[in-house]
């Protein structure tokens, strides 16, 4: 019974270089509702951005299935790499936290009604919002699939930033969003973009956070 005891209080246990199991449930909470929070802003305003996600929004756009669904879905084949790359825990904790956001993107607009909403405005905070998110989730050893993982793992492997790297991935993706929206909308887009990914850059340092 005290090794069970001692063993649990471990789990619940932070240190300076490692989080706890309460830490990282948290932190992969808090990084989904950030990240679906994000998602509304640029869906009220018929927005893109980059990655599986853009990816999410033009066949959401061009088919009118449910986001949630699609960003799931598409984030299924990249789970490989994650554990191949990163093992087990950062695998099990980007499927929770891409599950949990595919499903907050569902039920969060049932709850949070947005009328009106300048696309510019909801670029620069949806933008802001998911970057906090992603910026969470990172930090907790995870992502939100996808691009993300790709991102992570050449910055491990060759030292670019994860930020500028997956910056790339999302100016591909948004080049066929001409398809689907207007010059605006796709202007507002990469705004909403460059600030997620700067926001990314510039903080998502490892000489600035080592808790893993």
């Amino acid at each position: 019974m005290a090794e069970a005891r001692t063993s649990f209080a471990t789990l619940l246990t932070s240190t300076p270089d490692r989080h706890s199991l309460v830490d990282d449930a948290q932190g992969l909470a808090a990084g989904s509702m950030m990240a679906s929070l994000g998602v509304l802003l640029l869906s009220s305003a018929g927005l893109l951005t980059g990655g599986t996600t853009g990816v999410a929004f033009l066949l959401h756009y061009a088919t009118g299935y449910a986001f949630g669904l699609l960003f799931f879905v598409i984030n299924l084949p990249f789970y490989w790499l994650a554990f191949r790359r990163f093992g087990l825990g950062f695998t099990l904790k980007t499927f929770a936290a891409v599950a949990f956001t595919s499903f907050l993107t569902e039920a969060v607009p049932r709850a949070i009604g947005i009328s009106h909403i300048d696309p510019l405005v909801a670029a620069i905070f949806g933008g802001l919002v998911i970057g906090a998110g992603l910026l969470a989730l990172f930090r907790h050893r995870a992502s939100l699939g996808g691009f993300g993982i790709l991102a992570l793992y050449l910055q491990d492997r060759f030292g670019w930033r994860a930020g500028l790297v997956q910056l790339v991935f999302d100016g591909t993706v948004l080049i066929f969003s001409f398809f689907v929206a207007t010059p605006y909308i796709i202007f507002c887009s990469v705004v909403g973009a460059v600030v997620l990914n700067l926001t990314l850059a510039i903080n998502h340092r490892k000489d600035r956070y080592i808790a893993m």
